[in-house]
């Protein structure tokens, strides 16, 4: 199960529903306990606290660093695509010109996925399309090794096909590797544990102002929000940034041989 496909306003309103509604039904319960005359959850209610504020970290963490590796993912594919573009004008003509057509459209393929948010019927035709242009780059290079042995341009640009081929496997890795969604339950559960706590303690108390409740509720919502769509590498506030790819679509369209 994965809730990629929920959008992030969804997400929140539900999320701030659920932690709010939790600490409302500890504060009902807390306020029966208090009139019965017993009752006491100060220690479970700062254990479930600490637990939540680790949680968090934990999940952060989780989100922050597939976040990064998309992004390096990015980098690494674009650097090798850049140079496989070089190495490719090495190439005696007209093996030169149709390599570079083949890695433009190569690098459109990717521009053009990162727009949108493919459906998984969606991302297997881009693969496949991806791979029949690598599958083009890769028996013209063997026709041209095939031909001269012992031409370096094309052992050079044989290497760099191979790497850029490699970051291709690396990004979709990346790209397909989120916090698993029973992680994220177990969030939304610590959460809603704490907010119940936070409820009956403040019902035993008889608080007059659940606004500090309201308050954290909102903040633990939005943190979870935060994490969610550090998740989305297309899409949500924060998307990975698209500049090392273009830059190699602009340098491609410089090249006329």
């Amino acid at each position: 199960m994965s809730l990629a496909a929920v959008p992030l306003s969804i997400i929140f309103i539900v999320s701030l529903v659920f932690i709010l509604g939790s600490g409302e039904l500890g504060y009902r319960l807390g306020v029966q306990a208090g009139k019965k005359g017993h009752g006491n959850v100060s220690v479970m209610e700062s254990a479930s606290l600490g637990l939540l504020a680790l949680m968090i970290g934990f999940t952060f963490a989780m989100s922050l660093a597939r976040f990064e590796a998309r992004r390096d993912a990015i980098l690494e594919e674009a650097n090798t695509i850049g140079t496989t573009a070089l190495r490719a004008r090495l190439l005696p003509a007209p093996a030169s010109a149709e390599a570079l057509d083949l890695l433009r459209e190569y690098v459109k393929i990717r521009l053009d996925l990162a727009q949108r948010v493919p459906t998984l019927a969606e991302l297997r035709a881009v693969l496949d399309h991806s791979n029949d242009v690598q599958e083009k780059l890769w028996q013209q290079a063997r026709a041209l090794a095939a031909r001269d042995t012992g031409m370096v341009p094309t052992g050079l640009y044989i290497q760099s096909l191979n790497d850029m081929i490699d970051a291709q496997e690396k990004r979709v890795a990346a790209a397909i590797n989120r916090v698993p969604f029973f992680v994220l339950l177990a969030l939304y559960g610590i959460a809603a544990i704490s907010s119940g706590f936070t409820g009956y303690g403040g019902g035993l108390a008889r608080e007059r102002s659940r606004l500090p409740r309201y308050l954290m509720g909102i903040m633990v919502a939005g943190v979870i929000l935060l994490i969610q769509d550090l998740d989305r590498p297309n899409s949500g506030f924060i998307k990975v940034s698209q500049r090392p790819m273009l830059d190699v679509a602009k340098s491609l369209e410089g090249y006329r041989d």
